[in-house]
């Protein structure tokens, strides 16, 4: 009976982080390039009583055996990169990548940082940063005469001085993992490389394989609210489920004392 109590533990404590996931997807909704998450389950170790194709009688096999498992565990979570909405925002320096790929942030230690948010700004010096201050790489400084400026698809950001020259003031590039899907998250809508996501690849947008630049484009969440309301009443009711579970343990434990004492 005791084993009923840990195995459904073990589903309670699954589904709360399903909710917790869950929450943080919805939290989300409106937060520019992020990703949703969702989480995988594995089955625990089973005590098997009775092993598969046993012999039970000379000559005579079991075509099957007993076993009972002892609960669930969360695997991992897993980040989803679908594609979120491009939103027309008009905005020169806001751009969203339509394809594969992230742009890369420089960290004030020196290490580098991906995002999909395209929300660019200008530092106090010309320089585009995310909107956090920190700055893009490859470092692409708009002058400060600059009367306008248009980015490309193929990143290059073109500005117009007040004689209505054109330069080039830099290129955007793009990074791409072999699996996008192990970077780690590290808030202020960065994520860092890791061992599961692999090496990064540079090029340039529009490049084989690459996303290309949408300029005057965001790139809104890719949670869907029903999507994500459905995965909370069902870890909600799998969470009650369980809970019940251990209360018919503990009846049928109080039972069977009251009738040993009997």
């Amino acid at each position: 009976m005791l084993r009923a109590f840990s195995t459904a533990a073990t589903g309670m404590s699954a589904q709360q982080m399903m909710v917790d996931v869950t929450a943080n997807n919805l939290a989300n909704i409106n937060t520019n390039g992020f990703k949703r998450s969702q989480i995988d389950f594995q089955d625990l170790l089973y005590v098997r009583m009775k092993e598969f194709g046993s012999e039970v009688a000379p000559g005579v096999t079991s075509p099957s055996g007993t076993e009972v498992g002892s609960g669930v565990r969360v695997a991992g979570t897993v980040k989803v990169f679908t594609g979120g909405e491009l939103v027309n925002t008009s905005r020169d320096l806001d751009v969203a990548i339509s394809g594969d790929g992230f742009l890369q942030v420089s960290m004030p230690d020196g290490s580098t940082r991906y995002t999909r948010d395209g929300s660019l700004q200008k530092g106090p010096n010309g320089e585009l940063t995310t909107g956090s201050g920190y700055l893009i790489n490859p470092a692409i400084t708009i002058p400060t005469d600059a009367v306008g400026v248009t980015i490309g698809k193929n990143g290059s950001v073109n500005v117009m001085d007040s004689t209505g020259t054109l330069s080039v003031a830099g290129t955007l590039q793009i990074a791409r993992f072999p699996n996008a899907s192990g970077l780690s998250s590290e808030g202020d809508n960065l994520l860092a490389e890791t061992e599961a996501s692999g090496t990064p690849t540079l090029g340039q947008p529009g490049d084989s394989g690459y996303g290309t630049i949408q300029s005057g484009f965001l790139e809104k969440s890719n949670v869907q609210m029903v999507t994500e309301l459905v995965n909370l009443i069902t870890a909600q009711r799998a969470y009650e489920v369980c809970s019940r579970t251990i209360r018919a343990g503990d009846d049928m434990l109080r039972n069977a004392i009251q009738s040993a004492g009997a």
